[in-house]
């Protein structure tokens, strides 16, 4: 529960009163932003009367459209290098589809974040020279790559950068360096993403030609990346959106269909919580370059494909994301000191580094402040920050920059790495920068007001004038309102997953609303009467557009505590757990229950789901035990169910021997069919054990078998054969699996014990 700030007094002149109309806390808003005249007030709400900087303002700019428009008239080939998170794509995408446009010879890269990483890298970059380069386009990146640079020059090869990032203290020695960055502050361009500049030099290079057709990629970037949306980075979002309303490329159009988003209705919401994360999930969890093929193609074929790999991904980054943000949560539980300081940093050892950054996000809205989470992977540490307004994270990493590996980033979202033996000690560090940036040491979650309503205040008519303020997000936030004593009249869990919570609230009255919680906890539903912070907007419910009500936040009356539901969901067992013939058991549940998941892992001739395959039903059939409590807790969480079906039966690949025999195999398979790259997670859900223990496998095998394994990643592992097996006994990882092995046991023993 957050800290809640009542609203203030603000005074509205009267002309801008007059010419805003509508309700009067949309001219509040207005004043807060300091759009105090009915001009600059047009000029926020309405596109139509913004007129954009010119793309010549930007450094550099003119010798990178004149190296540019070089390389199209004499034929060169142009590579585009662009980066793996979605701003990065959007980039990539928006440059190669420019250039094709303007009959350039152009081909592209992106950089894998498990075997080469953020920036430039260099062994990738020689191998892509020697096949026959003229000129390297980045985007999204580049600022900081002194090497590739340097290394491009002693080829004769050009650089022209376009980036965004936090500039180096000396700029690369680059052909032309494109970035906002290097514009003073309060520049109009300087909150411009990686997209929104790449997209400034197309401009330049289209001339008087249209570049409309692009603006679909920006506004995807734009609100994938967080940037602040104000000056030109709101108008060309604003833009942006009107194109993914009318005139989407066709991929986009299939992925809001796949979404079941109408496209008329499209808001910034729904690519932050829908289109945004498929894409983020291959850049996070594979390699993001077939992002780039998919957003720049118009084969159905291609596209339907593409999609379909980006549900799967998404599914398994939305798993991962549940473990690793409960195994934070219980950390923080267990050391409530991390609190304490003004940066909270937690760490795990082998939490995938895809997702450390949407749990960080998360962090920072339970706790109100600059966060750092960290997987730790042999001896070494690495993760992402996410930080708060006031607070440059990236300049608070770069404080600590003795202890660090590598960082980067820009002042809200940042990536790092380190020694883990460092931990305590960059901790420390870090929360002393900050504490001088936000003048505390710790930072307790507010939750400023915008005005209070009564329930009947909010109908589509309100939505649609409070709508008027949008796009909203960083820098120009959803307005929030509060309505004293309701109390919850009904709920039911929603989405394909259940990850959100319909509730129907009413007040004293019995004057009733229909509020979504997004990614809501079941267990922290209030009980009884309790005050409701929300956001208001218009929305889209089977074909009927209404007012939609978010759900923000709850505090108890005055006076009053609050109370939450009972902790413990309460399910109905139907316990075969002691059944002598669990197939027939299985096949009358089938019949008895429509809406049901299987969940078995290590079978994949029965048919059921793995972790990474679950969705929400109301009935969950457990067919072994879980190899471990936060996988069991994630299951239930993306499941849902009303009723557990509990069998009892063996997990196929308990016995060392067994399961070494079972990884080995799949091993092998990778190594022959998948190119030899093979993720743990992955061969966690086909065996059915925790990362843990198939970390220790790895290991086993590593030094008994002729297989070589090189970690890209703490998920990503490279498979390379050798003649024969490393020298050694390995009585050490003997060991390590035995006990890894006798947990998961241990824990399979006390679930079917366990009394329900």
């Amino acid at each position: 529960m957050k800290l809640w700030l009542d609203p203030q007094g603000i005074t509205v002149p009267d002309g801008l009163r007059e010419a805003v109309g509508g309700h009067p806390v949309v001219a509040q808003r207005l004043v807060q932003r300091g759009l105090t005249t009915p001009a600059l007030a047009r000029r926020f709400l309405d596109p139509a009367h913004y007129s954009p900087a010119s793309p010549d303002e930007l450094p550099d700019m003119d010798k990178a459209v004149s190296r540019v428009q070089r390389a199209i008239r004499d034929r060169e080939t142009i590579l585009v290098w662009g980066d793996f998170d979605v701003d990065g794509q959007t980039s990539t995408a928006l440059l190669v589809s420019a250039l094709r446009d303007l009959g350039a010879q152009v081909t592209y890269h992106v950089p894998n974040r498990f075997t080469e990483g953020h920036g430039i890298h260099v062994p990738t970059l020689k191998t892509l020279l020697d096949g026959g380069v003229d000129l390297v386009m980045t985007c999204d990146t580049g600022i900081a790559a002194h090497a590739a640079v340097d290394h491009a020059a002693t080829r004769g090869v050009d650089v022209v950068i376009t980036d965004h990032h936090t500039l180096p203290e000396t700029l690369p020695a680059a052909y032309a360096a494109v970035n906002p960055m290097r514009l003073p502050e309060g520049h109009v361009l300087r909150e411009l993403p990686g997209v929104g500049t790449a997209y400034q030099l197309v401009r330049a290079l289209y001339g008087a030609q249209s570049s409309d057709h692009l603006l679909d990629l920006v506004a995807v970037g734009i609100v994938a990346d967080v940037m602040v949306q104000v000056d030109d980075t709101r108008y060309w979002l604003q833009r942006g959106l009107d194109v993914l309303r009318h005139a989407p490329r066709p991929s986009l159009r299939a992925m809001m269909a796949r979404a079941e988003i109408d496209p008329r209705d499209l808001t910034e919401s729904d690519i932050g919580f829908s289109l945004a994360p498929r894409l983020n999930a291959l850049g996070r969890l594979a390699d993001a370059n077939p992002a780039v093929e998919l957003l720049t193609t118009d084969d159905a074929a291609v596209i339907t494909e593409r999609i379909n790999e980006l549900e799967g991904l998404n599914q398994k980054r939305r798993f991962l994301t549940r473990q690793i943000y409960a195994a934070a949560q219980q950390q923080i539980e267990a050391e409530p000191s991390l609190l304490d300081y003004a940066a909270l940093v937690v760490s795990g050892e082998g939490w995938h580094t895809g997702v450390v950054g949407i749990v960080a996000s998360r962090l920072v809205e339970d706790y109100g402040c600059p966060v750092v989470v960290l997987s730790e992977n042999e001896g070494a540490a690495s993760g992402s920050a996410r930080s708060i307004d006031g607070c440059n994270i990236v300049a608070a990493i770069s404080s600590q920059a003795h202890l660090l590996t590598n960082y980067g980033g820009h002042n809200m979202a940042a990536g790092l790495g380190l020694p883990a033996d460092k931990l305590y000690e960059f901790r420390r560090g870090l929360s002393q920068s900050v504490h001088a940036m936000l003048g505390k040491a710790q930072v307790e979650p507010q939750l400023a007001l915008d005005a209070y309503l009564n329930l009947t205040d909010i109908d589509l008519t309100f939505a649609d004038d409070i709508g008027r303020l949008a796009p909203f997000g960083n820098g120009n936030p959803p307005l929030t309102f509060a309505t004293r004593s309701v109390r919850v009249k009904s709920r039911r869990t929603m989405g394909s997953r259940g990850d959100h919570i319909d509730l129907r609230v009413e007040d004293q009255a019995g004057n009733e609303q229909r509020v979504l919680w997004w990614f809501g906890d079941v267990d922290s539903v209030p009980q009884g009467w309790f005050d409701m912070a929300y956001t208001v907007r218009p929305n889209v419910f089977n074909g009927k557009r209404e007012a939609l009500i978010e759900w923000l936040d709850a505090r108890p009356p005055a006076d009053e505590a609050l109370a939450l539901q009972d902790q413990a969901p309460q399910y109905t067992i139907v316990d075969y757990r002691q059944q002598t013939d669990p197939l027939a058991a299985l096949e009358h549940v089938r019949r008895e229950h429509d809406d049901l998941v299987i969940w078995r892992e290590g079978l994949p001739q029965m048919d059921g789901a793995d972790r990474f395959a679950l969705r929400s039903a109301e009935t969950l059939v457990i067919w072994s035990p879980p190899p471990g409590a936060l996988i069991w807790e994630s299951v239930l969480d993306i499941v849902q169910p009303q009723t557990l079906v509990l069998f009892g039966n063996a997990a196929p690949f308990d016995q060392a021997d067994v399961l070494l025999k079972q990884v080995g195999g799949l091993l092998k398979y990778a190594y022959q069919l998948k190119g030899g790259s093979v993720s743990v997670s992955e061969l966690a859900a086909l065996t059915g054990h925790t990362e843990v223990t198939i970390m220790a496998c790895l290991r086993w095998l590593n030094v008994r078998s002729p297989m070589h394994l090189t970690a890209l990643s703490e998920d990503m592992y490279l498979i390379e054969m050798q003649e024969s097996a490393a020298p050694g006994n390995g009585t050490r990882e003997s060991d390590r699996l035995n006990r890894a092995l006798a947990e998961t046991r241990a824990y399979r023993r006390y679930w079917l014990a366990q009394k329900w």
